[in-house]
Order: C-alpha cells, then structure tokens, then sequence
C-alpha cells in the first residue's frame, strides 16, 4: 500500500459528503474519530448501540439522519455523555480534555482555590508523585514484555492490566466487552487503576492500548503515575501482532484492513499518547535495548513541569513534561 493511499483511507474513511449539513458533517467526523480511539469497528459500534451497520455508514458519512435516541443509543456504546457527540473537538486538544476532567472531580472550593492559583501564579509547580510507572501505547509495542522486564529490573510489583481486569471480571476479555460493551469494561478498568494507586506506591502497570479515550480514567493515570509511551510504527506494531498467530489478522484477504485499523487508531489516539511523560520509539530496538533506554529514562528523574517543550535526551528518549 503507497503512502498516498494510506493516507487518503486512513484519515476518516468514508470521509463526509462535502454537500451535507456542516453540523451532519462534524458529527461524523466526531463519531469516526471517538470510534478509532476506542479500537472500535463498524461493526463493533452497530453491535453494542443497536444502529444497524448501513445506518451507521450513512451517519459517518455526514448523510444519515439522526435522532437524539439514536444519539444516546451511540453514546452510551462509546461509553461517553451525550453532549461529547455534539461538541466542537477541534478546538479542544488533548491537554484542555484532562484539564476538564480533573476539575470535574474537584469539590467547589477546591475549585475556588484551584481558579485563583491559576490566575495569580504563572507556573504551577506539580507535586512529586511516587514511583508508580505506566506503560501506554498500541498492542505490539511491547507493553507487557518490556514492563515484566522493568519491574525485576526496579524491583517492583508488575500488573498487566488486561489480566486484572479479567480476574475482576471471572472471565476473558473479549467477554467482558461482548457481554458489558465500552461502558462496563472502561468501569472494570477505571476500577483496577484505582485499586493499584490503593494497593501499590511502587509498580509498573501496562495498560490496555484504548485507555487513552476514556478521558477520566487517563486524567487519574497521568496523574498518578509516570507515564511512558512505547511508540512503534504502524507497520512494527502489525508485524508483533501477526507474530502472535492473531486468528483475527491470520489471513491475506484481511491483511490491509488490519494495517489501516492501525494506522487508523493512531492517527486518532497520536495526541493523547504525546501526554505522557516519555515516549520511547521501540521500532527498531531489540527488548534489551528498549529496556536499557527506558531505565535510563528513569534514572534521569525527568523533571515534571507545566510545559509543553519537549527535551532531546541521551539514547534517543523524548522526555515529556507532564501536564
């Protein structure tokens, strides 16, 4: 597939019909992208809100008509409030989403004290936070391999998220998202995170690849742990996943449409993965090198400020400021 191909498809396919109303058109261009974030497919959307998949193509292609039931039928699928499907997100980056998540869950006062910070200092110094180390990123690229490694490595616990949620649960993942949908697997999730910031101040967790597009949930985690995003290539990234004999990807005929799944997610996911604090390219590195580069990354103790820039450090690690 040429890059010229890739990108016209991966963008927003089906793209919006130029001719239909603006506010049909923002509309699907919202549901695609909050769609891509979660992982989600046609298919899997229809399935878990009811929508037929041909009314469900008319919709994101700016041209379906849209009722507020079938709305709430979508957002309750995407797991998110009603008002999100409507809202304009191009205004609104990633950095402005978890800032309105964390003052949500503040009390009034807070508030109060929060707004007058805010308005008065011009940089916000933000509080240590303890050892608590969260790997992020796409599957493949190398979550549950390099955060087992890590974790002998610091001497700390090593959760894998998927499976906790499983344990939760009592049964598979696949399961939990067949039988509960979006909203009772990010609530059994949400539900783990809070457990380990309980249980663990020391530990190495890998999250799941969607739990960037739960914006609550992500607001804890950067929050509460150190972030660090195993960035690959979408080619990288489909290339570890067939190495896993995944049944669902196995076969020739499905082969470009998983690779532009990829390349479709991160397209959607790319902005909210560059919040946390590192990002470390595993693309070419063997598991050793990518385990060197990321304890170097935290011995070098990266500072936690309200900025923006990022720092070019040693062993091609991009420190990230949190936010």
């Amino acid at each position: 597939m040429d890059m010229a191909t890739r990108t016209t498809s991966a963008t927003a396919a089906p793209s919006a019909n130029p001719a239909s109303d603006p506010v049909l058109s923002e509309l699907a261009r919202r549901i695609r992208t909050l769609r891509a974030q979660r992982g989600m497919t046609r298919k899997q959307l229809a399935l878990q809100s009811g929508v037929s998949i041909p009314h469900l193509a008319r919709i994101e292609s700016g041209e379906g008509n849209v009722s507020v039931s079938l709305l709430q039928k979508l957002s309750v699928a995407l797991n998110l409030p009603i008002q999100d499907l409507l809202a304009d997100g191009s205004s609104q980056n990633a950095d402005l989403t978890m800032l309105i998540q964390f003052l949500k869950q503040q009390t009034p006062a807070e508030l109060a004290r929060l707004r007058q910070m805010l308005t008065s200092i011009p940089v916000v110094a933000a509080a240590s936070r303890r050892q608590r180390i969260a790997l992020i990123g796409l599957r493949g690229a190398g979550k549950s391999t390099l955060g087992a490694l890590l974790a002998k490595h610091l001497d700390v616990p090593f959760v894998e998220l998927d499976r906790m949620i499983e344990q939760e649960a009592g049964i598979a993942i696949g399961e939990v998202i067949t039988l509960y949908g979006q909203a009772g697997m990010r609530r059994l999730e949400r539900r783990c995170i809070e457990k380990i910031i309980e249980t663990h101040p020391e530990v190495v967790v890998a999250t799941g690849g969607g739990i960037v597009a739960e914006a609550a949930t992500y607001e804890l985690l950067l929050r509460t742990f150190r972030t660090m995003w195993l960035k690959a290539r979408p080619e990288i990234h489909f290339a570890r996943v067939m190495a896993q004999n995944d049944a669902r990807i196995a076969t020739q005929t499905l082969r470009n449409d998983a690779l532009e799944h990829i390349h479709r997610m991160l397209d959607a996911r790319e902005q909210l993965y560059q919040l946390a604090n590192v990002t470390l390219d595993t693309s070419d590195l063997t598991v050793e090198q990518a385990l060197q580069r990321a304890v170097e990354c935290i011995e070098l103790n990266v500072p936690v400020l309200q900025t923006h820039k990022t720092a070019s450090l040693p062993v091609s690690i991009e420190a990230k400021s949190a936010r």
